[in-house]
């Protein structure tokens, strides 16, 4: 798969596809049928989204968001058999483009789609000024078809990058898995720690999630897997600022049982899986290695079943 990081002097051979267009933080359920859109329109798949998201442009003091990473997410996008995907380079002059600009220097002149396929309130253009029937109707002007697709429902509301944030920040992972069709997973590489953990019984793995969006602070039966491995190992994580031992950055601690290695600087992967207790200040290191033990318990027995 090729990833073109801008819409000028795209090469021949990435014209012409039939295009999702859209957010796809998260490929989830909804964007999917946008894909599958494209692909029953015909020709060769390719998937056009923003980087940075809009979002991150006008409000760049928000909270982390991302749901993936865009490499994440475009590895995700190659599974589903994207053959190329276009990071529109959001900035300035792009939040400037009105809605025929947009359509006519970017998607005709620019990746040359044959065909665009967006999700019912897809929004382009200054202030967001157009919308899917806009789009329509600009493609037929312009000479690309568009496909526009209904509301997806995942548990009884809408499939989006909303609702798995919202169920992320609300401890409920198993929800956002539902949405996104599979468990949340954090990558990143594993830095060096304290390294109290080896002190007390419990060495870990810390990844920072950077812009990742940070989920709900406290303890999390996951799975976990080293680049490269396909078996997942069975773990607990603590995601937090580790009030008993002194406040510092929110940062994901995995605990991975029956596993000893070296594995500092080396890519990991986590899934939360579940959510088990909010993060505490315990009275004593004693207290806190006692709940511990029993989370360790509770993770392995939720992982077992």
């Amino acid at each position: 798969m090729t990833v073109i990081a801008h819409f000028k002097d795209v090469p021949e051979t990435a014209r012409g596809f039939s295009v999702a267009l859209g957010n796809f933080d998260g490929v989830h359920a909804g964007h999917r049928a946008v894909i599958e859109g494209a692909v029953a329109a015909g020709g060769s798949l390719g998937v056009a989204t923003f980087e940075p998201p809009p979002r991150q442009f006008f409000r760049p003091d928000d909270p982390p968001f991302r749901i993936y990473r865009p490499a994440r997410r475009n590895a995700r996008l190659a599974e589903l058999g994207a053959k190329a995907v276009f990071e529109l380079p959001f900035n300035a002059d792009m939040a400037a483009m009105t809605d025929e600009d947009f359509a006519r220097q970017v998607l005709k002149d620019g990746i040359g789609a044959s065909h665009v396929t967006v999700g019912f309130d897809f929004r382009f253009g200054r202030g967001r000024m157009g919308d899917a029937g806009r789009l329509a109707s600009l493609g037929r002007a312009l000479g690309f078809g568009v496909t526009v697709i209904e509301k997806i429902e995942a548990l009884g509301t809408k499939a989006s990058s909303t609702a798995i944030r919202e169920s992320l920040i609300a401890g409920e992972p198993e929800r956002a898995a539902e949405i996104l069709g599979h468990d949340w997973v954090v990558d990143g590489v594993v830095e060096h720690g304290e390294k109290r953990g080896r002190t007390i019984g419990f060495p870990t793995a810390n990844l920072h999630l950077g812009d990742l969006i940070h989920p709900r602070h406290g303890v999390y039966a996951v799975r976990a897997r080293l680049a490269g491995e396909e078996h997942w190992r069975s773990g607990v994580a603590n995601f937090g600022r580790t009030p008993t031992t002194g406040i510092r950055d929110p940062l994901l601690e995995t605990f991975i049982f029956d596993f000893d290695g070296d594995i500092y600087g080396q890519q990991l992967e986590v899934a939360l899986v579940r959510f088990l207790r909010p993060e505490l200040k315990f009275d004593s290191i004693d207290a806190m290695v006692t709940r511990m033990h029993q989370d360790v318990k509770d993770a392995q027995a939720h992982l077992a079943g």
